[in-house]
């Protein structure tokens, strides 16, 4: 059997495909399988999640030369795999040339049949198309819209003069240049001369022919649009697009809030789904500033109530601090109190005296948190910020060299299992005798290393580490003759001065500072400390002190609560990016 060609410098880059719209269940070998039926393969790399290792979707494939890639393009362009056409095409990895945007065009108003080998087929015949892809749902549905990427513009243009207007698969298809959103907004932005208006509240039995009569007499319309679903029925609502802005504005200045065919209409300005979620956003947002301004510093937050506890119970509680406009003891969706609630107040001052008189106060034989409230943001951002300020100040403590002591060096492998207390590796010192722990402080026992070289340990064989006494440095830690049985990290924690005397919110901080560490260096290995933070942050929300000190101890418990935040916020990225395509797609 011959070996295959040696690639020439450089030959991988030339001869590179990138493979997209992949199944999730697609691996390497699959795909080997697939595009060694074009010439003798030399990588194939599918691009997985670092934390996960779940498939992204696309991957990149590596021939010895570029007639092979080339033949693979052309012949296993749109195959099926797993159930899923894939998508190649040439593999490009200068972002900043993909972002250029030339020869990219869009077309909109696709019949719903149309698939990605359709739109190549269509569009093949005005140029070299390096990309097409028609826009789905998470089912695989078109969305009546796609982007063709040519290697020219010229190609770009062609396509565009000679498809844009045409009938498609039985709809009149719009082909233009693509325009990046951010361009889209500030154009939108910059060009207040709207022309394209938007009805609602219609009546159901109006017709195409009358929506049109009744806005013509504003000017000349050039489409009405009434919006219909699958049945033929109207929607109620329908668009209207005038050809010079003053006759759509005088539209709407006339007939919104009028009444037609014997419904009240609204008329106004057609806006895109950004639009109108920015404007939105942008609402509750002044709404939100509004509120938390109104109710700053009269707004107490009270938690650790009894189950028991109604609305008027608090109140009544709350009274003789002053004059309280609202109480409430929040519930979740059976109505079982949540263990929590608010107490809003007519003046500061009164806020004031009631955090003062009554946090710590015993109601129905449970102490009472009372503070002032804040927005969920302001405790997590506070958190954050004391344990960056602690993780330096300890850094700093570490740089500061021990006169009376050697330094104590810590394996990798420690500090990744995310130990509060790592085994040291021993220090080598010079010879003498151990002077002995400091007050307060645990200090490992380090080796001896004697005239000889070999390390002995106090009361130890030559060459073997020593033991100390039982008792006589160290109470409370047990030895025997095979391992050391150091206390719990949760007991350690909770014997410190700073625990025991400590208000419940010092004690949770406390935890909270443990639980960060060993949060950070669960997460170093795979390059993601930067949530350690955020991470500490909705363990400390949602879970109770007795559950995050059995943490403490828990090194696989503490991870799968780990793993279940990371896909917490995974998932709320995937949101983000669904919201994002949307957007893209209106």
């Amino acid at each position: 059997m011959a070996a295959p060609p040696v690639p020439r410098p450089g030959a991988y880059a030339s001869a590179s495909l990138y493979v997209g719209d992949l199944h999730n269940d697609v691996t390497e070998t699959l795909l080997f399988e697939v595009f060694k039926q074009a010439g003798p393969v030399a990588s194939i790399r599918v691009c997985r999640d670092t934390v996960t290792r779940r498939s992204l979707g696309y991957a990149y494939v590596n021939y010895y030369n570029f007639a092979d890639a080339e033949r693979a393009l052309d012949a296993l362009n749109y195959k099926d795999i797993k159930g899923r056409p894939v998508r190649i095409m040439w593999s490009q990895r200068d972002p900043g040339l993909r972002k250029v945007g030339t020869g990219n065009i869009f077309i909109k108003n696709l019949d719903r049949s149309i698939d990605n080998k359709s739109l190549y087929d269509t569009f093949a015949d005005f140029g070299n198309i390096l990309s097409c892809k028609v826009a789905t749902d998470e089912n695989g549905v078109s969305k009546g819209f796609g982007f063709v990427h040519y290697d020219s513009n010229e190609a770009a243009d062609q396509a565009i003069a000679k498809v844009n207007g045409k009938l498609l698969m039985g709809k009149k298809a719009f082909v233009g240049q693509f325009v990046p959103r951010k361009d889209r907004s500030q154009a939108v932005e910059a060009s207040p001369k709207w022309t394209n208006i938007y009805a609602k509240n219609l009546v159901k039995t109006i017709s195409d022919e009358k929506l049109a009569q009744i806005f013509t007499q504003f000017g000349k319309i050039t489409s009405c649009i009434l919006v219909k679903d699958e049945t033929g029925a109207s929607k109620g609502f329908g668009f209207i697009n005038y050809e010079n802005h003053e006759e759509a504005q005088a539209a709407v200045d006339t007939l919104n809030g009028k009444e037609l065919e014997g419904a009240e209409v609204y008329v106004g300005r057609a806006q895109k789904k950004s639009e109108r979620e920015k404007e939105l956003k942008s609402m509750f947002e002044k709404l939100k500033r509004e509120r938390m301004s109104k109710y700053q510093g009269v707004n107490l937050y009270v938690k650790n109530l009894d189950d028991t506890i109604e609305d008027e119970k608090l109140r009544q509680e709350f009274t003789h601090c002053g004059t309280i406009t609202s109480a409430k003891v929040m519930r979740d969706e059976k109505g079982i109190s949540k263990g929590f609630g608010f107490v809003c107040f007519a003046t500061p001052d009164e806020a004031t005296k009631a955090v003062t008189e009554m946090n710590g106060k015993m109601i129905l034989n449970k102490p009472i948190y009372v503070a002032l409230a804040q927005r969920k943001e302001q405790p997590r951002a506070q958190l954050e910020a004391q344990h960056a300020a602690r993780a330096n100040s300890m850094r700093l403590q570490q740089q500061i060299p021990n006169p009376m002591y050697p330094p104590v060096f810590y394996p990798p492998t420690a500090a990744a299992a995310g130990r509060a207390y790592p085994v040291p590796y021993p220090p080598m010192v010079a010879r003498g005798r151990y002077p002995g722990p400091p007050r307060g402080g645990f200090q490992p026992m380090p080796y001896v290393v004697p005239q000889g070289g070999r390390p002995r340990g106090r009361g130890g064989k030559m060459g073997m580490p020593g033991r100390m006494p039982v008792g006589e440095a160290y109470p409370g830690i047990k030895y025997n003759s095979n391992v050391r049985n150091t206390p719990a990290a949760s007991v350690l924690l909770q014997q410190t001065p700073d625990y025991q005397q400590g208000s419940e919110e010092d004690k949770k901080n406390l935890i909270g500072e443990r639980l960060f560490h060993l949060v950070e260096g669960d997460l170093k290995p795979h390059g993601q400390e930067e949530l350690a933070g955020k991470i500490t942050g909705m363990l400390l929300e949602s879970m109770e002190q007795q559950e995050l000190l059995e943490l403490l101890d828990n090194q696989d418990a503490l991870k799968k609560k780990i793993a279940e935040a990371l896909d917490v916020l995974e998932a709320h990225n995937v949101g983000e990016k669904d919201v994002a395509t949307e957007e893209k797609a209106n």
